[in-house]
């Protein structure tokens, strides 16, 4: 999908693929017995708006050289990145079907070469934006290139002393071709980020060195495409989309509970939970 040649899909229809991704993403979660499930659902509608409006990008040629790079740095919601990639056809729909399971070829985080569309291996936290920074930088040397690297990171990842290099490296270098997405669900493995490692007023933070930021509600998809389609931002300038999302968005009894950081539902959780997406695309 060239989206310079693709027409672009609307909110509404943005909305509904993003539960529709939702529901693949639980099915994977009950088959493989575990996931990063909450991680998942409150970065998949940011995801969807990426790889279906955004993007430019071609599934026939995943290493075509005028593409747009997508870092996906928060590689133990790889759930999501999976299920986006198999809708827009980078790999059949079969094959997430192999998710964390015995002969599968889908790894709870991603890995570069074995998944067509991956651009990074991701997993161990606080990388993805410095390769972001690297990308970005080679395609500013090179004038002709009109390219654009996108990085999603997640919240608690900013606690990486690695991040925050990268953050004042992109200032200083003027990356305005450099978009950070930081999905901001405000927690981080079994606790909130504020009782970790509190890193607010992330936003003031951030303009503090040098980036041009913009906060949106991260499941609302007017707000989402809006900020990704207005990049760069500010001239000379890398941007940060602080996107507020809330952990497990869409179910219910998994919003904003710590346990579904990593977890599969049992069967009465796994029938309320397809219940209550299924009864979403009927509104």
């Amino acid at each position: 999908m060239n989206t310079e040649l693709e027409p672009k899909r609307d909110v509404d229809w943005l909305a509904r693929k993003a539960t529709e991704m939702r529901i693949s993403i639980l099915t994977m979660v009950c088959r493989a017995g575990g996931g990063h499930i909450g991680g998942a659902f409150s970065i998949i509608d940011v995801m969807t708006a990426l790889y279906f409006r955004v993007l430019t990008h071609d599934p026939k040629d995943p290493l075509w050289p005028e593409r747009d790079r997508l870092l996906f740095s928060k590689g133990h919601g790889c759930l999501a990145l999976y299920t986006v990639l198999a809708e827009t056809n980078y790999f059949t729909k079969d094959k997430l079907k192999g998710f964390c399971v015995d002969g599968g070829t889908l790894a709870g985080h991603p890995e570069r070469h074995f998944i067509p569309g991956v651009e990074v291996t991701a997993g161990s936290l606080g990388h993805g934006l410095s390769l972001g920074v690297g990308m970005a930088l080679a395609h500013k040397i090179d004038s002709r290139s009109s390219r654009h690297v996108f990085a999603v990171l997640s919240d608690g990842e900013c606690n990486e002393g690695s991040v925050w290099e990268a953050v004042m490296s992109a200032s200083q270098f003027k990356l305005d071709g450099l978009t950070a997405i930081i999905d901001s669900n405000k927690y981080e493995s079994l606790g909130r980020v504020s009782e970790i490692m509190n890193i607010e007023p992330l936003a003031e933070k951030l303009r503090s060195f040098g980036w041009a930021v913009c906060e949106i509600d991260g499941h609302d998809m007017s707000q989402i495409v809006d900020a990704l389609e207005r990049v760069p931002v500010e001239s000379g300038k890398p941007t940060a989309i602080v996107a507020h999302t809330v952990k497990g968005k869409g179910v219910s009894f998994m919003e904003n509970v710590p346990m579904w950081h990593y977890r599969a539902p049992n069967e009465q959780e796994a029938d309320t939970a397809f219940s209550e997406l299924e009864a979403a695309l009927d509104q």
